[in-house]
């Protein structure tokens, strides 16, 4: 079966996003005032040919955790789900 990974790598929450800073407070010179704590971080799709979704999710965390996110820093969560 073929699946498709949505994964999302951000920034701990108990870390300073420097990139997220500089766009908030550009935003705020926009005069965008009511935008607060911008968090910048990645967004991953994969394509993953497995026998069954139990697996799939099995290659997706080994992926995010040897590849994708560095676990000092970044957080990672994803949806999986079949593809048609």
């Amino acid at each position: 079966m073929k699946y498709t990974a949505e994964i999302d790598i951000m920034p701990l929450k108990a870390l300073l996003d420097p990139q997220g800073k500089a766009v908030g407070v550009t935003l705020n010179g926009l005069g965008y005032n009511d935008i607060q704590n911008v968090r910048i971080g990645k967004h991953i799709t994969l394509e993953i040919e497995a026998k069954n979704k139990e697996k799939a999710m099995t290659m997706v965390n080994e992926i995010c955790v040897k590849v994708l996110h560095n676990p000092i820093m970044e957080g990672f969560e994803y949806d999986l789900h079949e593809t048609v």
